[in-house]
């Protein structure tokens, strides 16, 4: 018995797993969005129902993905929990050392979360690139 998901997929020429390929690269660009859209709506002070839940996601989002970078030996659920756990500790961090040096802002909140995460990505993009350019001189 074909079921209709089965049919539209046989009509098309495509099986199940080409179409599911487009989910993850589709749920990446729409997670970004959404954490732009978070951290512009905090930076400009707009008033809006969604700044709250967009800047949450951007908090969390922004060093996690980072982290996950760094992480790619795990297996994919140990990935993620270690990628937001180190989240939540890095946005800790950086909150409990600007209340620390009393510079405390949302603003300047949001503008260091995301500066230490775009360094962080950098540098294990550059811990990265070194390893591989090691590894391939070890096989020369």
């Amino acid at each position: 018995m074909q079921t209709f998901s089965d049919s539209a997929t046989a009509g098309s020429g495509q099986s199940a797993s080409d179409q599911g390929g487009d989910t993850v690269p589709a749920l990446a660009g729409a997670a970004v969005s959404v954490s732009a859209v978070g951290a512009v709506l905090a930076l400009t002070d707009l008033a809006s129902p969604l700044r709250a839940p967009f800047v949450l996601f951007f908090l969390l989002a922004a060093p996690a993905s980072a982290l996950a970078f760094g992480l790619r030996g795990l297996e994919p659920l140990g990935r993620l929990v270690a990628s937001l756990a180190g989240a939540v500790a890095i946005d800790l961090l950086i909150a409990q050392a600007m209340l620390a040096m009393h510079i405390w802002s949302v603003r300047g909140g949001i503008a260091a979360v995301a500066g230490t995460s775009a360094l962080l990505f950098l540098l294990l993009a550059l811990v990265r690139l070194r390893e591989g350019r090691t590894a391939r001189r070890q096989r020369s």
